[in-house]
């Protein structure tokens, strides 16, 4: 499958999905979200993919929005017009967002929807539009303060300014930085690490995570163990646990007591 606006790649079960439009900072136009819905669509049915790499072309992750492109414009008045961040956001694989140059406004909103972010230490993070009289209209304004609480999300968002690479991780704005040479291989490095784990799993932890977000603590788990004795079916469950025992002699041992109860 081609695309305007994006490329793809799918390796040893990580599927890469670069913003390819260096020449505009890899700015948000309207194609970009089709394209960014189609490659999830792709990734999640090809039966192949387990973890997402989401990435930029050149010098910059994501410009923010493409304010010369009056699709967007239009589309960003419409509820469901931007619906591509939250689809990253809800895919049921994992998505690790690699930073490797500026993500500002509308990039560093994809950066979080993304489950995971890596930040290259020569990379700047920040939503600005307060500068220019807007604000954030991609959810900035509502995933930073769950990500971050509100007093940190009103510092960013109030003043506009951007956060270096340390600065960012020192507040849990990104899980790692990395230095520019090894940012793909640190991203690389944790896919691997997800793809063993179990893949229901997985998908059941961060829709439980996200739906909790959103929700009281009760409610919350009450879907907890719901979601958890639905997520796989016997037989997978017991595959994982041969899997697990095959590697690790704790495990073993403890499924090997388990099953003499």
């Amino acid at each position: 499958m081609s695309y305007e606006t994006i490329l793809v790649e799918k390796r040893g079960g990580i599927g890469y999905l670069t913003l390819n439009r260096p020449d505009r900072a890899n700015t948000i136009n309207a194609q970009l979200g089709i394209d960014i819905n189609a490659a999830l669509d792709d990734f999640t049915s090809d039966g192949e993919t387990r973890v997402i790499i989401l990435t930029g072309a050149g010098r910059h992750f994501c410009g923010g929005a493409d304010l010369r492109d009056m699709g967007l414009r239009s589309l960003t008045r419409q509820p469901s017009g931007l619906n591509f961040m939250s689809h990253i956001e809800n895919v049921d694989l994992p998505v690790i967002a690699a930073i490797n140059g500026a993500a500002m406004g509308g990039g560093c909103e994809i950066a979080l929807c993304c489950d995971l972010r890596v930040m290259s230490e020569a990379a700047q993070i920040g939503l600005p539009e307060i500068r220019f009289g807007a604000l954030p209209a991609g959810g900035g304004t509502q995933r930073l303060p769950r990500l971050l609480g509100p007093g940190k999300a009103k510092e960013l968002i109030f003043t506009g300014l951007p956060l270096s690479a340390s600065e960012a991780l020192a507040i849990g704005l990104v899980n790692r930085i990395a230095p520019p040479g090894q940012l793909m291989a640190t991203c690389t490095e944790i896919a691997g690490v997800l793809m063993q784990r179990a893949g229901y799993a997985l998908a059941a932890a961060k829709f439980l995570i996200n739906q909790g977000m959103q929700t009281d603590l009760e409610t919350g788990l009450k879907l907890e163990r719901r979601i958890i004795n639905k997520m796989a079916t016997p037989e997978e469950m017991a595959a994982e646990r041969d899997r697990a025992a095959a590697t690790q002699p704790t495990y073993a041992n403890i499924f090997k007591e388990s099953t003499r109860a």
